[in-house]
């Protein structure tokens, strides 16, 4: 059962050759005479709105998505989609708030914005923490999660599915942005339809197991009787999982702070839009929110009906290591394994492609950061574009091979998804304390953002750390009230210290700022109020 048939090496090698084909035809017809930094990294002009907003999700959902949050949904239940439909209202601030400003400013990446807003040092001590983020945690993750998932279920060598990953991946990369935006529109549809593949196997999996044949919505009901405190949003202290997701704080605390960061500071994920016009910019973003309600029907609820199904005595052997403790990242290639020929090269090409998509937009990212703001800054200044654009792909290169070269190291995780969000967030709430107090008030100083930057991981080392230090004294908070404590302390830091400062009164608007830009479309706000409407009744029925 562990391996692909004939039938599905070839739905995946139509797979291949489309997406491959398709990006040679985007590179062939859209290159320009002379590749420029602007077109490489930000395909500048040449996406539309649906393009983006693909673009988007292909880059956010990964392996991290399909086998992490499947597994937190064998685990915790419906609670961990808060994440992606939160997201899905965070989007909408960052269309409303966020882009404008980057827009209207002419910034290509975040280390710019804080050269400009800041100074150099601000701007240097961030891309540095950006990059090793993006390569050891962001990169690496999504490459030792991809591997698995394929290890588990073609069969091949997990050695060999970290170079395959990574080889497809520098191949998609090296095309540039354009490449990347178009081929994850493909990308998008792959994964979707896959993913609905399996979530429908799934479900029927379910009915078929209580005696009721194939009915997927029998299948829905049996579930959500079966395992009644997998569908709660919101946990109380009671709660095993508590501490993985805190009560109200996903919806008034630090769940704010994780998403404002990623959406709206996040070199990888602004990248895709900061080439278009605000209009296209904003369509993009938007149709990237209706997207992010659907993740949870394709990557929590197959973790949920595995978790219904080895609580009655099925998937026991394969939920479990040798040690006979339950993995639950093993929930959606366990499901997969189950899927028939044809149907399981489908569901294992939107794998790949959702694992391939995320990281040539990561990759990307990296050598955007590393080529603009610390090669031509440090250590070529007169560099021609030319010389900018083959200095990005060498970094391409180079950040893969060192995630190749971390990724086994994560073999002793037992939920991935829940690492990634630990450990991004002990850099968040420093972010985004420094961009909001860029935006938001113009005193604030290059020294209050400086140590803002330095403080971030230390004191969010210490909350994490301190309960064990003293033996239980001192509180062992939730990662994310750690993230929303930890926000509160910077803030009030930069405000002191820029008040300290009697110089920054005379501080001039560097970043242009009117309340024109912030003006939407009513078609904008239509979305908006449907994406808005439907999370309130989703929290309404789950709470």
């Amino acid at each position: 059962m562990n391996h692909l048939r004939l039938p599905d090496y070839f739905v995946f090698l139509v797979y291949f050759i489309v997406v491959a084909g398709y990006g040679y035809y985007i590179y062939r017809r859209k290159r320009a005479n002379v590749t420029s930094t602007k077109d490489f990294f930000l395909a500048e002009g040449s996406l539309t709105w649906w393009a983006i907003g693909a673009s988007l999700i292909a880059s956010n959902i990964s392996a991290e998505h399909f086998i992490g949050m499947s597994g937190s949904g064998f685990a915790l239940g419906l609670a961990i989609s808060t994440y992606e439909w939160m997201s899905a209202a965070t989007l909408i601030i960052v269309a409303v708030f966020f882009i404008p400003v980057y827009l209207k400013n002419k910034i290509y990446t975040m280390p710019q914005f804080l050269l400009e807003r800041y100074n150099s040092t601000v701007s240097t001590v961030m891309a540095v923490f950006w990059l090793l983020v993006y390569v050891l945690v962001n990169l690496t993750s999504i490459i030792y999660l991809g591997a698995l998932a394929i290890n588990a279920i073609s069969g091949i060598n997990f050695y060999w599915c970290i170079a395959g990953l990574a080889v497809f991946a520098i191949f998609v990369t090296l095309g540039g942005m354009k490449v990347i935006g178009y081929t994850d529109v493909v990308q998008v549809f792959v994964l979707v339809l896959g993913g609905l593949v399996t979530t429908y196997l799934a479900l029927n999996l379910v009915s078929e197991h209580f005696g009721f044949g194939k009915n997927i919505w029998k299948g829905l009901a049996l579930i959500k009787d079966q395992a009644p405190t997998h569908f709660h949003m919101i946990f109380d202290k009671s709660n095993p999982y508590y501490k993985d997701l805190p009560g109200l704080s996903v919806l008034i605390g630090g769940m704010w702070i994780n998403n404002l960061n990623y959406w709206g500071c996040n070199q990888y994920i602004i990248q895709r839009a900061l080439g278009a016009d605000l209009k296209t910019a904003r369509g993009g973003i938007l149709f990237a929110a209706f997207l992010k309600l659907l993740v949870p029907v394709i990557a929590v609820l197959p973790g949920i009906t595995a978790y219904v199904l080895y609580k009655n005595g099925v998937f026991t052997h394969q939920m479990t290591d040798i040690a006979g403790n339950v993995k639950p990242d093993q929930a959606y290639p366990t499901l997969m394994n189950l899927l028939p020929p044809g149907l399981k090269g489908l569901a294992f090409a939107a794998l790949t492609a959702a694992i391939v998509a995320s990281l040539a937009g990561k990759a990307n990212s990296i050598s955007t950061i590393f080529s603009l703001d610390i090669y031509k800054r440090y250590f070529h200044k007169n560099a021609t574009e030319k010389q900018l654009v083959r200095a990005g792909r060498y970094t391409v290169i180079i950040a893969m091979l060192i995630a190749c070269l971390v990724a086994p190291a994560l073999r002793s995780l037992d939920q991935a998804y829940q690492f990634i969000q630990e450990y991004v967030g002990f850099i968040a709430p420093g972010v985004l304390a420094i961009f909001l107090m860029g935006f938001l008030w113009k005193r604030t100083t290059a020294t209050a953002a400086l140590t803002a930057a330095v403080l971030t991981i230390p004191l969010s080392t210490v909350l994490k750390f301190l309960p064990v230090w003293t033996n239980g004294a001192f509180p062992d908070y939730a990662f994310l009230d750690r993230m929303s404590i930890v926000f509160v302390i910077l803030i009030g830091i930069m405000i002191i210290m820029t008040l300290l400062d009697r110089s920054s009164k005379y501080m001039p608007r560097i970043i242009h700022i009117d309340k024109s830009m912030f003006r939407t479309s009513p078609a904008f706000i239509v979305g908006s109020v449907i994406i808005v409407g439907i999370l309130t009744a989703l929290y309404t029925v789950f709470w």
